[in-house]
């Protein structure tokens, strides 16, 4: 692994119709940024000179068409196509996904390679790129076949961190989905990213329940009881901290969830639609558990307001800051792994 400095932050541009574009400009128009990382965006130079017309930037790009001709500290466009797209904004385009695909492939073939050391991904439309080629409901999906690892969505800020047990899994199928196996394997992998991702000893966490109430025992389901509270006191008398399963629609209205280091909801709007009240604009969302490090923002196209320079970039700042602080802590983590003695007190260490 490289050592933690002159980080490479791979950027896939996502929906050329939605707001990534913006978003991405107004994060690297800030010169400071460039400090803390060396972006390259999965894109064109044409298409990207083109939304910075739009936009009226004063960003300057280097155009690269071979990632060995990265430039430290400049914002680099990597081509991945040469021709000229039309774009029109707030529109849904099936050849538009096709791009954001391309983008997204070209990406990730990059962090395999390690030529990018993280990648953040603008937000694509779900929708329109579907094809044969490509039928994943979304980036989370596709990263966890091309990388190594168990894949968790985790929606996290300074504060707050959100996991989920199912994802883009209609609410239908949510109960049968949930089985001892799959509760074992997500709390083994947010356990395991708290430690190794945040820097956290002895990771407190909590899992929200199934059914309303925890399902009053039985009077609203049984799988609280039957899968979720057995597997739960297994994991527990391993030695982790995990509690539950809590009722939802009071958790965290009471704060309890200030009291753990994660909450893993059951299902995807259990732990999104409270993780997006209380953090929206400043969240990120996470791929926990791959063998590279991947975030993104916590919104998705807003073609509503795409091409009118509204969009607010501070998510994907965010998660550009927050992959890069992954990066660095598990860089930090192997090196003691490797070396446990190497920051050991001094009482410690063999004299």
């Amino acid at each position: 692994m490289k050592k933690a400095e002159n980080i490479i932050v791979g950027i896939s541009i996502g929906d050329l119709n939605g707001i990534g574009g913006e978003i991405v400009l107004k994060t690297f128009e800030d010169s400071r940024m460039l400090e803390f990382c060396t972006p390259v965006v999965f894109a064109s130079i044409k298409t990207m000179s083109y939304f910075k017309n739009h936009f009226k930037s004063g960003i300057n790009f280097s155009s690269i068409n071979d990632l060995n001709q990265i430039q430290i500290g400049k914002v680099n466009v990597f081509n991945v196509w040469k021709e000229h797209v039309n774009i029109n904004f707030g529109k849904e385009d099936s050849k538009i996904g096709e791009y954001a695909i391309k983008s997204l492939e070209s990406a990730t073939k990059a962090l395999k390679d390690s030529k990018i050391d993280v990648l953040v991904t603008a937000p694509i439309n779900k929708h329109n790129i579907q094809s044969d080629s490509f039928a994943f409901p979304g980036h989370t999906d596709y990263l966890a076949q091309e990388l190594d690892g168990e894949s968790l969505m985790f929606m996290v800020t300074d504060t707050l961190r959100v996991g989920l047990l199912t994802d883009h899994v209609p609410v239908k199928d949510v109960a049968t989905h949930i089985t001892s196996e799959l509760i074992e394997k997500k709390i083994n992998t947010v356990y395991k990213s708290l430690e190794k991702d945040f820097k956290i000893r002895k990771p407190k966490i909590a899992v929200l329940g199934i059914n309303p109430h925890t399902g009053d025992n039985g009077v609203i389901g049984s799988e609280d009881d039957d899968v979720m509270r057995p597997t739960l006191l297994k994991i527990k008398e391993s030695g982790k901290l995990v509690y539950g399963p809590y009722a939802a629609d009071s958790f965290f209205g009471s704060n309890n969830y200030k009291n753990f280091d994660a909450i893993i909801a059951s299902y995807h709007d259990q732990g999104l639609i409270p993780f997006k009240t209380l953090s929206f604009g400043e969240g990120v969302n996470y791929t926990a558990g791959l063998s590279k490090v991947r975030t993104s923002p916590d919104h998705g196209t807003a073609y509503e307001i795409a091409g009118k320079g509204e969009s607010d970039e501070n998510s994907f700042k965010e998660a550009v800051f927050t992959a890069i602080k992954i990066f660095k802590n598990r860089f930090d983590y192997e090196e003691i792994t490797e070396n446990p003695l190497k920051k050991a007190p001094r009482n410690l260490r063999k004299q």
